[in-house]
């Protein structure tokens, strides 16, 4: 028998409240706090490895972003523990992602070779 998609919503918004919310939040706050502080301290410097590489390659400002977003996911998959050939083929992916939006191939391989040590995949 199918399930009223009435209530199903009614379920949810009667756990869903706004007290509800804080009291849960309000306790884990200090932690999520101090764990976003972390991984700021992390983020910057990867991105200021990331800027030290686009400053020696000449690259232009405006195209920054798109780099730091490019050295964002690689910094994202390691952070979810993916490693060795695993990362060095999705390093090689995002590359592939990102030429396609036309950024600079030899660029990306110096961040994704220089900012977080990753080489290229192994050839089958």
């Amino acid at each position: 028998m199918p399930i009223d998609p009435t209530r199903r919503i009614d379920k949810w918004n009667s756990k869903v409240t706004a007290a509800r919310t804080a009291d849960v939040v309000g306790t884990r706050l200090p932690t999520m706090k101090a764990n976003a502080a972390g991984e700021f301290v992390t983020i910057i410097a990867m991105e200021t490895r990331v800027r030290a590489v686009l400053n020696g390659a000449g690259q232009p400002t405006i195209q920054y972003p798109f780099y730091l977003a490019f050295g964002r996911e690689i910094w994202a998959l390691q952070r979810r523990g993916i490693q060795g050939e695993a990362l060095a083929v999705e390093a090689a992916l995002l590359i592939s992602k990102w030429v396609a939006q036309g950024l600079t191939s030899s660029v990306l391989q110096d961040i994704r070779t220089n900012v977080f040590s990753v080489s290229a995949p192994v050839a089958p």
